[in-house]
């Protein structure tokens, strides 16, 4: 038994940890900012608690901060969820449609996909969140979703405040100042004087926080109807990305075919309750999924295949001319080069002269690929991946033909 407290005792100290990165301390102290403000301008000079409005006022204050506190912690403890270690489909004939992982020695499973900040594959994972510190996925959509739903709108009913309060505060003195007997009606009314006097820097502190809530507003409010778009399709952003691809190869190799999502349900409201639940468990288990009628169980993992393979045979082999220290914005390598570097958190690799490197993608002073260590490379057996500047490698001979490789996929992205 106290083996078995222990181990709960570690794993939750492992979890806790995940505070200690730049994502939660922002996005912790733009709500505590937000919050410790509104309260604070609502009881000292915008809307007093003795009344009936500025008592419901301060309860939905704390109700808004209990609830986003409450989803973003939800989404970023809970977590995705992991498919097993070792896992494989129950039908052994199966496994021909599904990649293999071998960091974690197992098939992924359908909609999985690995996570290199997490070095685990992610059920149904939808991107890797560094604000959260974690993958948003099959277990934690909905607490992710719904965080950020609530954050825009406590960020506007905090900005109400905090422009009512300057508005208000300045309002007063101005008159005042004039010696004029005026009353503001949107003050609530309030008589006697604010118990505390509004100064420079009270008026500072929450214009800083109106800037803070109106950013909020705007960036997190953009990624959850983002995310609601693709969550009335039934499907993840990495999904939308693939489906992306697989018009695009299918349009540049000319097929005869035509590629069809297969978790769209048919409806908006289908689709919507495939991620949010009145138990708030989400439905299934995880590694097995309903799919729309018609469609192959494994059509979006063949498709997966299919395009990995594009992906092989569309490369482009470089070879490095120049020494590369992988910093993420180098500043020996040009001044265009600094000021594009990729604004994502896919790692930079290191290069030495005289390596060898196979693109895939690229940007117009970037390259994306990976190292080739051994001959084995193309089987996968060794792979090292991530960012490098073109102007450290140049084309190989041998693969003049495909010099448009890295730009098309780009461009196909």
């Amino acid at each position: 038994m106290g083996a078995f407290c222990s181990v709960i005792k570690f794993e939750n100290l492992q979890e806790l940890k995940r505070l200690c990165h730049w994502g939660p301390i922002i996005a912790l102290g733009v709500i505590a900012i937000c919050s410790t403000m509104a309260m604070i301008d609502s009881v000292l000079w915008y809307w007093p608690l003795h009344t009936t409005g500025g008592s419901v006022n301060f309860i939905m204050l704390i109700n808004w901060t209990v609830m986003i506190l409450y989803n973003y912690f939800n989404a970023m403890f809970v977590g995705p969820g992991f498919v097993p270690l070792g896992w494989k489909p129950e039908n052994s004939q199966e496994s021909m449609y599904l990649q293999y992982c071998k960091v974690c020695q197992a098939y992924k499973a359908p909609r999985s996909h690995h996570c290199r900040k997490c070095n685990r594959c992610v059920m149904k994972m939808d991107h890797h969140c560094p604000w959260i510190n974690n993958c948003c996925g099959y277990q934690n959509h909905a607490s992710f979703t719904l965080f950020l739903l609530l954050a825009p709108l406590g960020c506007i009913h905090a900005a109400f405040i905090f422009v009512m309060t300057m508005y208000t505060q300045l309002y007063n003195r101005l008159s005042f100042g004039w010696n004029t007997v005026k009353i503001d009606m949107s003050a609530a009314r309030r008589d006697p004087l604010p118990i505390l006097p509004f100064g420079l820097a009270a008026f500072a502190a929450t214009l800083f926080a109106l800037g803070l809530a109106l950013g909020t507003t705007i960036a997190v409010g953009m990624l959850f109807f983002t995310q609601m778009k693709i969550i009335l399709r039934n499907k993840t952003s990495i999904e939308s990305w693939i489906e992306e691809k697989a018009k695009d190869r299918i349009q540049y190799y000319q097929l005869d075919e035509v590629f069809v999502f297969p978790y769209d349900m048919g409806s908006h409201w289908k689709n919507f309750k495939q991620v949010f639940t009145w138990s708030g468990v989400p439905e299934g288990d995880g590694l097995e999924w309903p799919i729309r009628e018609g469609c192959h169980p494994y059509s979006l993992t063949i498709e997966q295949l299919k395009q990995k393979a594009d992906k092989r045979v569309r490369s482009v082999r470089y070879k490095v001319i120049e020494d590369y220290s992988g910093a993420c914005c180098p500043l020996n390598k040009g001044i265009k080069t600094f000021f594009t570097s990729p604004c994502t958190e896919e790692p930079r690799i290191r290069l030495q002269k005289g390596e060898f490197i196979l693109a895939t993608r690229g940007l117009r002073y970037w390259l994306y690929g990976d190292k080739i260590l051994d001959d084995s490379f193309i089987e996968g057996v060794s792979r090292i991946r991530g960012w490098f500047p073109r102007n450290c490698v140049e084309k190989c001979p041998c693969d003049a033909e495909t010099d448009q490789a890295p730009d098309g996929e780009k461009k196909n992205r």
